[in-house]
């Protein structure tokens, strides 16, 4: 017996509208519909996330750019991302939930030629993910699925608290040293690059 249709609140999570027409699975777990389609539709931001920090830590292995240890950053938090949307992705298939392969968009950094850009790139990025993994949890409590918030909280949130304060104290270190938003690089730029212990993330 299907699920009823129920009227959905207003939200603004990246849903996965493939969910309106595919079959839910027979074996789905007590799983909220429009929980599914949102730990679908989140699961591909996380990969377009990791798409484009991977993005940018090539740029930063250009020849007219080279920042080894910022591309090194980039790249780790590129790797992260993606486990973490394989993360949620293996939960959504535990709790009988669907995944709808869908078409990974351009980062859009094509155009970005230094540190500053970059880091503001990644900070709103993580900024963004942490509102919606916010919804995300609170969307579970609303529909009765406390398990997912309480998975959301501890394995999605409570991670992406210290990467954003990270990247700001990183994007604050950035404008204090000098590096700017054009392609001229500078000493600056070589300063960031060198603070290799502030490019970990536990």
């Amino acid at each position: 017996m299907s699920e009823p249709r129920i009227k959905r609140i207003k939200i603004n999570l990246p849903l996965c509208k493939t969910h309106i027409f595919v079959v839910g699975s027979q074996a789905k777990q007590n799983l909220p519909s429009v929980v599914e389609e949102s730990l679908c539709g989140v699961s591909t931001l996380l990969l377009e996330v990791s798409y484009k920090l991977e993005a940018l830590a090539k740029r930063f292995e250009h020849n007219d750019l080279a920042l080894p240890r910022m591309a090194a950053f980039f790249h780790q938090e590129s790797v992260k991302e993606q486990e973490r949307a394989e993360a949620m992705l293996q939960y959504l298939s535990q709790r009988g939930g669907m995944f709808c392969s869908k078409n990974i968009q351009r980062p859009g950094t094509e155009q970005v030629c230094a540190v500053l850009p970059a880091l503001e790139i990644m900070l709103n990025q993580w900024k963004e993910e942490l509102s919606i993994m916010v919804e995300l949890s609170q969307l579970a409590l609303e529909y009765g699925d406390p398990h997912t918030a309480s998975i959301i909280k501890s394995q999605f949130l409570q991670p992406l608290v210290p990467k954003v304060k990270l990247v700001g104290d990183l994007l604050t270190n950035a404008r204090r040293v000098g590096c700017t938003y054009d392609s001229a690089g500078g000493f600056g730029e070589y300063l960031i690059d060198q603070l290799q212990e502030n490019l970990t993330i536990a």
